[in-house]
């Protein structure tokens, strides 16, 4: 990682991995969808945070359209892959990790597995907190926190496989952090309720840890910026 512009080339070490990765998380995404308040985006700004290859903004617009869009990425050629595959869409990518430039911006947020390698979590709650507007929503997806009983093993193979730092947080952990930026905290579990592959990957090799995974351990948070939320 650049210290100076805090960039990376790539997430994974194999740079195909996120190819595959895009492919995995297809289903996991129109399921978030699904379960997404706002039923109607047709008139509203969104922000996909983390957003990789641009994957899950496309699937939104294809259920839910959206008026506008900002994909944000740290990782160059993700952000590079986001651009070339994005079509006709109105979405605008960009490369880095924090918001400044966008102050009550987006209606809706979303981070999908991102907030488990956020250094400062605070500054990452405050950041989005002022990226919204009064009344704005925030849906932030992990799996990876130190609940999930497949945590101690994960996170060795997070830091070998990734370009990343990972950090140790519990679901409170996320809750309090969200809560001192000012956020409505509330949250579900992301209970799946499609058919799961059986993938022998390394990172859920019994099958029955996969089934638990994406039923049970992986949560939803929907964080609230109030009416009188103000970005000042």
């Amino acid at each position: 990682m650049s210290q100076d512009s805090k960039t990376i080339t790539t997430w994974y070490v194999d740079p195909d991995a996120e190819d595959r990765m895009s492919d995995g998380h297809a289903p996991i995404w129109r399921h978030l969808i699904d379960l997404i308040v706002e039923r109607d985006l047709s008139a509203k700004s969104v922000l996909d945070f983390g957003c990789n290859q641009g994957g899950l903004l496309r699937h939104l617009y294809a259920i839910r359209p959206f008026r506008k869009a900002l994909g944000i990425d740290i990782a160059e050629q993700s952000i590079a892959k986001a651009e070339a595959f994005k079509g006709n869409i109105p979405v605008q990518h960009a490369v880095g990790g924090t918001l400044e430039d966008w102050v009550e911006e987006f209606d809706l947020a979303i981070s999908h597995e991102v907030i488990y390698l956020i250094e400062d979590i605070d500054a990452h709650a405050a950041d989005i907190f002022k990226a919204l507007k009064p009344g704005g929503v925030y849906y932030a997806v992990t799996g990876c926190h130190t609940d999930n009983p497949l945590w101690p093993k994960w996170r060795d193979l997070v830091a070998k496989r990734t370009n990343t730092v990972v950090q140790d947080r519990s679901i409170t952990d996320y809750a309090r952090a969200f809560t001192r930026a000012g956020f409505e905290v509330s949250g579900r579990k992301l209970e799946f309720d499609g058919f799961i592959p059986f993938i022998a990957d390394g990172w859920t090799p019994d099958f029955a840890d996969a089934l638990d995974y994406y039923t049970q351990t992986k949560i939803v948070f929907r964080l609230v910026k109030g009416l009188s939320g103000s970005a000042s």
